[in-house]
């Protein structure tokens, strides 16, 4: 039942891959997925865990509660995330940002938005980031075939972007949070290898990129049909923003999960749109109101999300994946090509518990505080998820906005990605071997 399990995974993998051609929603085979793995679970039980006998029920459905706890944080998260970005969409606030943006040629458009990308990927997180610059998108770009390419680099540069800051990536969080790695150091190491990280992808890319975009419409602008005033705009936008910007201050106030202050953000937002519209007509009320702006959140992308994670929490649970990072230690033993292989599974595997494995089985008896080892693991479990587009948050996220196919990123997105990657672990070994 152990292997069926991990053919299970796999298959289910498959599935979410072929998307497309077996014309069912990823999904809905994610969420397949994840409830086998976790049926399988109960089923194997004694071969599983035999030391446990009839306490291995109880065991299975307390983990399963407690990856259940962890991983409604990151829902509840990108669910309020994705509504105050939509509902600063609906009220034109965007449109403030895009109109300044006047060049039309693709190559510069690109440069502009993955560097503003990769820096407020590590003021606010790569999620977030990766939410609010796919809405950016489609407000700038109309062609498929181009749109995709930006949101490609886009999530290259959010991934990038996310590594360096110690609050621009979960996994960074939590070896910030847990002592291995410090603030200042964590900066100072790794903001020059995510930088080559992005730069070498987008580099190619601009070469390639020639013409000039085809932007969208004025009636598909929601801010401009309704005739928003420019003061609810822009009231509507930097509080939008400020609530987002917050989340990350909220958590160091607090020490409270971070959808906590995005549902902070999101409650004052939405009593604030609420008061501005109190005098409006009802019609026109109806389609500013947040119940329009729920409408409009996607929640297969959640459900996606809500299935992925599930599904490797069963792999977690049953062990798959702490064999795994004792299969690389044993047989490998080199910290720089185990950190390097960890980077491509977070691809395939969520990142978190690769480096909740690594944390468990390296402690700071053993590589101390900023040691090598910890720096590598946060640039290499952060970046490398971008190697395919289920590979990480901000990779997911994009993928059920735009509508990205699987194959498609893999095969246009996927060696940029991983020439980025191993680009960024060149620089970080150079430096290393300077100093």
């Amino acid at each position: 039942m152990y292997i069926t399990i991990g053919i299970m995974f796999v298959l289910g993998y498959v599935a979410i891959a072929l998307e497309h051609p077996i014309k069912i929603d990823k999904a809905a085979s994610a969420l397949f997925t994840a409830v086998i793995c976790w049926v399988l679970l109960i089923l194997g039980k004694t071969e599983i865990f035999p030391e446990l006998g009839e306490e291995a029920v109880h065991f299975i459905g307390e983990d399963l509660m407690h990856h259940l706890s962890e991983i409604a944080g990151i829902l509840f998260f990108l669910l309020g995330a994705m509504t105050i970005v939509e509902l600063v969409d609906t009220h034109g606030g965007f449109s403030l940002i895009t109109d300044k943006i006047t060049t039309l040629k693709k190559s510069k458009l690109l440069i502009i938005l993955s560097v503003v990308t990769f820096f407020m990927s590590a003021a606010l997180d790569n999620l977030t980031t990766a939410i609010v610059m796919a809405t950016l998108l489609r407000k700038l770009i109309s062609n498929k075939k181009d749109l995709w390419l930006f949101a490609g680099i886009v999530i290259i540069a959010a991934n990038a972007g996310g590594a360096w800051s110690p609050i621009g990536d979960v996994t960074t969080i939590m070896l910030w949070i847990g002592g291995q790695v410090t603030a200042a150091n964590i900066v100072s190491k790794l903001v020059l290898p995510s930088m080559v990280c992005l730069a070498v992808p987008l580099i190619i890319m601009v070469f390639r990129m020639k013409g000039n975009v085809e932007t969208p419409s004025e009636d598909e602008d929601d801010g401009h049909k309704l005739e928003i005033p420019l003061k609810e705009k822009k009231l509507v936008l930097y509080l939008g923003l400020s609530a987002l910007l917050f989340v990350p201050i909220f958590k160091t106030l607090t020490h409270l999960p971070p959808f906590m202050g995005v549902l902070l953000g999101l409650s004052v937002l939405w009593a604030t749109t609420e008061l501005l519209h109190k005098k409006k007509d009802v019609e026109k009320k109806k389609k500013l109101s947040i119940g329009a702006v729920l409408e409009k959140v996607d929640t297969t992308s959640i459900l996606f999300f809500l299935g992925i994670l599930l599904a490797v929490s069963a792999l977690q649970t049953g062990g798959h994946l702490g064999q795994l990072a004792s299969l690389l230690q044993s047989s490998i033993g080199d910290i720089w090509i185990i950190n390097i292989l960890i980077g491509f599974l977070s691809s395939v595997v969520d990142n978190v518990p690769l480096v909740a494995g690594s944390i468990g089985m390296y402690d700071l008896t053993m590589f101390p505080q900023d040691h090598t080892f910890w720096e590598l693991l946060a640039y290499c479990a952060g970046t490398g998820g971008s190697c395919l587009i289920i590979g990480s948050a901000a990779g997911v996220a994009i993928m059920g906005i735009l509508k990205i196919d699987f194959i498609w990123y893999l095969k246009n997105i996927t060696l940029l990605a991983t020439l980025g990657y191993l680009s960024g672990v060149l620089t970080f070994w150079l430096l290393n071997m300077m100093i």
